[in-house]
């Protein structure tokens, strides 16, 4: 029986219980136990990991209780302005798009970019641009803008001390044929100003996978999983040191812990089918399903 396996993570944060409540709690571990199926299906039948990694972020990105395509958080504006990459680990081959309006999915623009274009990476207009050109759905302001969403904007820009939410969403995968493959995607910082790219579409940042290694997806505070270059660090700590992969994952999250504070947290996935799913804060949603094993959804550090 060949291996595969499928992690997948809908955001790391610090919250107090009770701040959550039952319904959205509900609504959360509905929303990771549907995108574990979709992206589970297409492994099951001998897809590849590239696909099923896509398959998960868009259905996530179509829900509005993640911060990712329609739940994305709004900038100082009011705007929503999403990041995105998708790489391959038996190729290196990789697409990135960040601070882009309007695309309804963009784990699929980050594809387009990466199979329909010369770069890695496209910024704001030229990905919309290139979304418009290939036929992607676009959709109007309103379909972005919840009322969750809205709400924490109006407390943000009011001052009120309200936690600007960092989540984001991400899938790491292998196939029956022994490839890897990660995709992340977020609605980025709420609150944060016009322009500003977190680390989801950072190759090395947020997003990694090597078939030589592995495959990573980081959540949490963005700034500081870019300055750690968090996702090769396990990739480094893997290859180089020969670490297993939770190894390599908890002391990713323990680099220079003075200097790189904040929420961190992180899927992983081995040529080998072992997967890691490790983090600081007390929160991370998460799921997870090892070949024909039954799916796991959690959510609180206990579970």
């Amino acid at each position: 029986m060949k291996k595969y396996a499928l992690v997948i993570h809908g955001g790391a944060v610090t919250m107090k219980p009770g701040e959550l409540s039952p319904e959205e709690e509900a609504a959360q571990r509905e929303g990771l136990a549907d995108a574990l199926q979709a992206g589970w299906k297409i492994l099951h039948r001998g897809g590849p990991a590239l696909d099923a990694v896509e398959a998960v972020v868009r259905s996530l990105e179509d829900n509005e209780h993640f911060n990712a395509g329609r739940g994305s958080g709004l900038t100082q504006q009011g705007e929503v302005k999403m990041d995105a990459a998708i790489m391959d680990g038996r190729t290196l081959k990789a697409g990135a798009v960040s601070a882009v309006p309007y695309v309804q999915n963009p784990i699929s623009l980050a594809r387009a970019v990466m199979e329909h274009s010369p770069h890695v990476g496209l910024a704001e207009l030229g990905a919309l641009e290139l979304a418009l050109e290939k036929g992607l759905p676009v959709r109007g302001p309103s379909y972005f803008i919840t009322e969750k969403t809205y709400q924490q904007w109006l407390e943000i820009v009011q001052k009120e001390g309200a936690m600007a939410g960092h989540d984001t969403v991400g899938a790491v995968a292998l196939d029956q044929d022994g490839n890897l493959a990660v995709a992340t995607s977020t609605g980025g910082i709420e609150g944060q100003l016009k322009g500003r790219v977190g680390d989801s579409p950072i190759l090395g940042g947020g997003t990694y996978a090597s078939n030589d290694s592995c495959a990573v997806s980081c959540t949490g505070d963005g700034e500081v999983i870019m300055r750690g270059a968090l996702a090769h660090e396990v990739y480094a700590l893997v290859k180089y040191k020969g670490l297993p992969l939770a190894e390599a994952c908890q002391a990713a999250l323990a680099l220079r812990d003075d200097e790189l504070k904040g929420d961190k947290g992180m899927i992983a996935i081995d040529p080998h089918g072992n997967i890691a799913l490790e983090f600081n804060s007390n929160f991370m949603r998460r799921a997870y399903r090892v070949g024909n094993g039954e799916p796991v959804v959690a959510m609180w550090k206990d579970e």
